[in-house]
């Protein structure tokens, strides 16, 4: 498993955003405050262009345009359940949600409900790997590692107004 080894911040409308990448390409985008915070053990600030891709890709994001193509990225951890989560996360299109239970059972797993939950909060890719679009069974706004306030503006950003 290789480690992050370089960072740079970003500045968004939902405040300072810190991206991760390996030599193989981006592996974290995290907010300030985000539970869990990673560990910069051993990272290196390099706000050269190895971010170039990530920087267009969420400035146009928020400028409520369609992004093209995301950034080429690396995760350099994850378990197998955690890695099939993330990549069903990724099939979520923006406007829309789902909820933990669904996503449970796309993945196969209906019955793991509450470990489809911790996967999605372990997610390391906030936003480019859209775990804000997953919500409560009841339609209500659910745990964000960036914080519920967040995850409602990404939603509102996407077109929907959920509380």
């Amino acid at each position: 498993m290789k480690l992050p080894a370089y960072f740079t911040t970003h500045a968004s409308p939902l405040g300072e955003i810190t991206l991760a990448a390996t030599e193989d390409g981006l592996c974290g985008l995290y907010f300030k405050g985000h539970k869990p915070a990673p560990k910069r053990e051993g990272w290196k600030r390099d706000n050269g262009p190895r971010f170039d891709a990530a920087r267009t890709w969420l400035d146009a994001y928020f400028a409520g345009e369609k992004p093209r193509k995301l950034p080429a990225h690396a995760i350099a951890a994850g378990t197998p359940f955690q890695r099939s989560v993330w990549e069903a996360l990724r099939s979520i299109p923006p406007g829309k949600t789902t909820t933990y239970a669904e996503l449970a059972t796309a993945i196969g797993s209906p019955k793991a409900v509450r470990a489809v939950g911790a996967a999605v909060g372990r997610n390391p890719l906030s936003i480019l790997i859209p775990c804000h679009r997953v919500i409560g069974r009841d339609g209500s706004l659910t745990g964000y590692a960036g914080g519920l306030a967040r995850k409602k503006q990404l939603l509102a950003l996407e077109g929907l107004n959920i509380d």
